[in-house]
């Protein structure tokens, strides 16, 4: 147990150095925007330096957003998952502060692609490990758990702010290579691990009952079981059917590995839930 949270701190600390790189040495100096609440905090840091004249750094903006989401996540959420959130948001903010602002590369597009990737990567293990990199994916957490919003809204409507106000008080060129930095990062993402909102999972096992409560203990989703046979050795089976969010998908794997590691679990993408799905 505390070789595996180790490894997840250690995974959180890359990432976060990571995103911290994309933003020094690719995103700020070619004035490209990072997603999300990076994005937000890179934007706000721009318009006090460049029109306000007063410099604050990204990292501190990236701060001071994440506070009421932490606060938030903390009581809506639960200790862990915002605590991981929490290192990750602060060891991002150190790197910031800490690290030199330097261009790589003059070639704008460039910065966007390799600024995209690494954004990426870095959301990217951080999900695949159980953690996040705070901001929208709390927000997202919060809403899932509270009412099922449609999470998707909330990141293009943040999104789409940023890359207005990039066109707006920069160049229009600007916007559209945040666009293609935006981009980039939710294909890295995709590849490395799932970004949709949603996921159907199906698990043929021979311990249902066993692996059912210890679902119910960790994400308390609903749960189908759907009697199953082996065509080939004609063993008695079972199938648990449930819909889960992407952010419960590696505390579920962790319990399938736990209590059945024989099981064969099949994941897919849900286009919609129609129906109860809620957790209190």
């Amino acid at each position: 147990m505390f070789m595996m949270e180790a490894k997840r701190i250690i995974v959180v600390i890359i990432g976060a150095l990571l995103n911290a790189v994309s933003l020094n040495f690719f995103l700020i100096s070619a004035n490209v925007y990072a997603s999300g609440f990076s994005g937000a905090a890179q934007l706000l840091s721009s318009v006090f330096n460049d029109f306000i004249g007063i410099s604050i750094g990204t990292g501190i903006f990236l701060l001071l957003l994440n506070i009421p989401v932490f606060i938030l996540g903390w009581f809506k959420i639960g200790k862990g998952f915002t605590i991981y959130s929490i290192i990750s948001v602060l060891f991002m903010t150190i790197f910031l502060e800490f690290m030199p602002i330097i261009a790589l590369s003059d070639d704008i597009i460039l910065n966007a692609v390799f600024g995209g990737v690494i954004a990426g990567v870095s959301v990217g293990i951080s999900l695949k490990i159980g953690a996040s990199t705070g901001g929208m994916d709390i927000v997202a957490m919060v809403l899932s758990r509270m009412n099922d919003k449609p999470v998707g809204t909330y990141f293009m409507l943040l999104n789409a702010v940023i890359i207005a106000f990039a066109g707006i008080l920069y160049e229009p060129a600007n916007a559209l290579y945040t666009l293609v930095a935006l981009y980039v990062t939710t294909r890295v993402i995709d590849a490395i691990h799932t970004r949709h909102v949603k996921l159907t999972v199906m698990i043929i096992t021979q311990k249902a009952e066993a692996l059912q409560k210890a679902i119910h203990d960790k994400l308390i989703r609903g749960i189908t079981i759907l009697p199953a046979k082996g065509a080939y050795t004609k063993t008695d089976k079972n199938m648990l059917y449930l819909v889960i969010t992407r952010y419960e998908l590696y505390d579920l794997e962790k319990i399938v590995n736990e209590v059945d590691p024989e099981a064969f679990t099949n994941v897919v993408e849900t286009t919609g839930v129609y129906g109860s799905f809620r957790k209190d």
